[in-house]
């Protein structure tokens, strides 16, 4: 999960790019290289936003992603303080920095992720595990004060099975959730990667609990065949108050 410099990523139009129909390329299996890999490298040199990413600069094509989630419900306003989970390599980090403004100054941005990356101008990044216990305050500290969005690409590796594919994807939604839970400015968004089945229960349930509209959607830019779809979480009540407080 990661970004680039974000230029061109603005409010414009992001449905798939309007390239003109090259003839598809074919990739021969070497001898090196599973089948399985050819077909991704196939995928690959066919995608018409994997050649618009690199036109532009992002650094994955899942900035596509973003833009068409926030095209749809409005959540990267101009100056809006911004958190991305699982950051590198940076594609959501650029489409945010560029919306919110952060590069004049309007908005903070932090990417955070165990790997490293390069800078991206206008987003702090913090290498570390969000989980770990001084990641809330350190998230907090570089952008100033609670976030207004929450966003989190994450995924974790695929095993085939769908069951458990399912089971470990919704365990990454929820473990965002109670990062964002105690980071989240009244009002704010948080935004994370399901699969189709729609969110856990138990999740959904504690969104619906705590933010005032939960809806799911699937970018155009997410490829058809693939699962994934985003649990987008609106209007954050607030953190409740713990039991017995007055």
């Amino acid at each position: 999960m990661a970004r680039a410099s974000g230029r061109g990523g603005g409010r414009r139009r992001s449905g798939p790019p309007s390239t003109g129909r090259a003839p598809a390329v074919r990739v021969r299996t070497a001898r090196q290289r599973s089948a399985s890999s050819t077909h991704w490298l196939e995928r690959q040199l066919n995608d018409p936003y994997v050649s618009e990413a690199k036109r532009r600069g992002f650094r994955s094509r899942a900035a596509f992603k973003l833009q068409q989630l926030d095209d749809r419900f409005h959540f990267l306003r101009p100056g809006a303080r911004v958190i991305d989970l699982g950051a590198a390599p940076g594609g959501w980090t650029q489409i945010a920095v560029t919306r919110v403004g952060a590069e004049q100054g309007k908005g903070r941005v932090v990417g955070i992720d165990l790997l490293p990356m390069d800078p991206i101008p206008g987003a702090r990044l913090i290498e570390l595990d969000f989980l770990a216990p001084e990641a809330p305050a350190a998230i907090t500290s570089a952008l100033g004060g609670p976030a207004d969005a929450v966003l989190s690409d994450m995924a974790a590796p695929t095993t085939g099975h769908a069951a458990t594919d399912h089971l470990r994807i919704v365990a990454l939604a929820e473990a965002a959730y109670d990062f964002a839970k105690e980071v989240l400015a009244p009002g704010g968004t948080f935004i994370a990667k399901v699969f189709q089945g729609g969110t856990e229960r138990e999740l959904l349930e504690a969104l619906k609990r705590d933010f005032e509209t939960v809806r799911h959607a699937k970018p155009p830019a997410s490829r058809a065949e693939s699962a994934e779809v985003y649990v987008v979480a609106q209007g954050f009540r607030g953190r409740a108050a713990p039991a017995g407080a007055t």
